[in-house]
C-alpha cells in the first residue's frame, strides 16, 4: 500500500486526500496532501495555483484536527501563491479566531468580503470578533486593527466570471471588462465627491442625485449610502433612507453611521422598537457615542 502511495501522482494523491477529508480521516489528509506537495515541487511544474490548493486544503484538515498554528502557516503559504484565496482567508481567520488572535480574525474576514458581500461565514465572522474586539479593547478597537488589505479590482472580476455560468465564453472580454470597471469606479468616486461638495453647501436633492448616479457606477461603496441616506434624512425621505441603511450594512454589518442613521429615519417613522434596536447594537461597538445615547434617550421618552 505504501509503495502504491509513492507511485502516485500528485493529482491522485490530492484525490485521495480529498476523500479522507470527506470521511473525517484528517490526520491521513494531512499526509496525503504533504506527499502531493513534495511531489509537485519535484516534478519541477510549481503550478502556483495548485500548490496553492494543495497548502489551503492541508490548512482544512490541519483546521479540521485542531492544530491552528499548522492552518495558519498552510493558509499564509497558500495565500503568497494565490493571493486572496476566499477559502484560505476564511480558513486562516477561522484558526486565528480560535487562537482568540481577533483583530488578525477580523482582517481576513473583512477582506474576504471585500471579494464577496454574500458571505455567511464572512458576515458571522465579522460580528463575533467585532464583539469581542470591543468586549477587548472598547470603543477604540478599530484604532489597534493591522492594516486591511485592498483587494484589486482584477481579483474581484476574476471572482465574478468564475462564478458565471458563461464564465468560458466570457474569457476573452476579461482585460476590456476589466478597464471599464476601472472606469467606472473612478468615475463614482468623482461623482460622490461632487455630491459631497453639494452636501456642503447644503442642497441635498443635488447631492442625492450625484450619489445615485455614482452608486450606478459603483454599487458597492458603502459610504456613498450613508452619505445619500443623510440628505434623505434632511429631506424627510425616511423610508428611502432606511434602504441606503439596509444596503450600507449588507456590505458592512457594523456601520456606525449606517445603524445611526436607520435609528434617525425609525424614530421619524415612530417605529421606536426598530430605532432601540438599531442604537443598542450600535452602542454595543461604540458604548461612549454620545449622539445615539441622546438619540435613546429621546426615543424612550416615546409613548
Amino acid at each position: 500500500m505504501a509503495q502504491k502511495r509513492r507511485t502516485q501522482s500528485w493529482a491522485e494523491l490530492k484525490q485521495a486526500g480529498n476523500q479522507c477529508f470527506k470521511t473525517g480521516q484528517y490526520g491521513e489528509a494531512i499526509t496525503l496532501y504533504t506527499q502531493a506537495i513534495q511531489q509537485l515541487e519535484k516534478s519541477g511544474q510549481k503550478n502556483q495555483e495548485d500548490l496553492g490548493i494543495l497548502y489551503s486544503n492541508r490548512a482544512a484538515s490541519y483546521l479540521k484536527d485542531g492544530n491552528c498554528s499548522e492552518c495558519i502557516k498552510d493558509c499564509s503559504v497558500s495565500l503568497d501563491r494565490v493571493p486572496f484565496g476566499i477559502k484560505s482567508l476564511l480558513r486562516r481567520a477561522a484558526a486565528y479566531e480560535a487562537m482568540e488572535r481577533y483583530r488578525q480574525a477580523y482582517v481576513d474576514y473583512k477582506t474576504a468580503l471585500q471579494m464577496d458581500c454574500n458571505l455567511p461565514a464572512a458576515h458571522d465572522g465579522t460580528n463575533r470578533m467585532t464583539k469581542a474586539l470591543t468586549d477587548m479593547d472598547g470603543p477604540s478597537w478599530r484604532e489597534k486593527l493591522p492594516p486591511i488589505p485592498t483587494v484589486p479590482m482584477a481579483v474581484k472580476e476574476k471572482i465574478m466570471l468564475a462564478a458565471s455560468p458563461n464564465a468560458i465564453s466570457k474569457q476573452n472580454g476579461i482585460k476590456e471588462t476589466n478597464t471599464q470597471m476601472a472606469r467606472d469606479v473612478k468615475k463614482a468616486k468623482l461623482l460622490k465627491e461632487e455630491g459631497n461638495a453639494f452636501v456642503k453647501k447644503g442642497d441635498h436633492k443635488k447631492a442625492v442625485e450625484k450619489y445615485t448616479q455614482s452608486l450606478s457606477q459603483d454599487p458597492s461603496e458603502v459610504t456613498t449610502y450613508t452619505n445619500r441616506a443623510l440628505c434623505y434624512l434632511s429631506l424627510k425621505m425616511y423610508q428611502e433612507a432606511v434602504r441606503d441603511c439596509n444596503e450600507a450594512l449588507k456590505l458592512d454589518p457594523a456601520n456606525i453611521k449606517a445603524l445611526y442613521r436607520r435609528a434617525q429615519a425609525f424614530k421619524e417613522l415612530k417605529d421606536k422598537k426598530a430605532c432601540v434596536a438599531d442604537l443598542t447594537s450600535l452602542l454595543k461597538i461604540e458604548p461612549d457615542n454620545m449622539a445615539s445615547l441622546k438619540l435613546l434617550q429621546d426615543i424612550q421618552k416615546m409613548k
